[in-house]
């Protein structure tokens, strides 16, 4: 069964550390069983969240859930900005797709919103043309 926990000793994940420059790293991983199938690299400061590498392994579902989950502890911290700063330029494209960021955009705003969004699709019989 898929979960998707925070790793608290971000062991095997100290380049994207180094790269990013930054102490304060969090990791959380996608673990099938003990196999970690993905993870999502990204650091609070005070007004945003800052993600820095996710590996979804190809599968754009798994890529949803290690954002939504960030986005889910950002809110709980009060904060409201999610901004994406990737090395890999090709890993904006499954976030345009899921639409947490526009074309040419790094930044997702509004997060508790765009998380409220989502329970409105749940609720629309119509299906998600109201999604954004």
């Amino acid at each position: 069964m898929l979960e998707i926990q925070e790793k608290f000793d971000i062991s095997g994940y100290g380049e994207i550390k180094d790269r990013a420059g930054i102490k304060n790293l969090h990791v959380t991983e996608a673990l099938n069983g003990e196999e970690v199938t993905g993870f999502i690299a990204y650091a609070y400061d005070s007004d945003r969240t800052f993600v820095y590498d996710y590996d979804d392994g190809g599968d754009i579902m798994l890529c949803d859930g290690l954002v939504r989950s960030v986005m889910f502890k950002s809110v709980l911290k009060g904060i409201e900005t999610l901004e994406f700063a990737l090395d890999d330029s090709e890993k904006y494209k499954n976030l345009i797709k899921l639409k947490f960021l526009a074309e040419n955009e790094n930044i997702c705003g509004n997060l508790n919103s765009f998380m409220n969004g989502c329970e409105n699709c749940k609720n629309n019989k119509g299906g998600d043309a109201d999604c954004q």
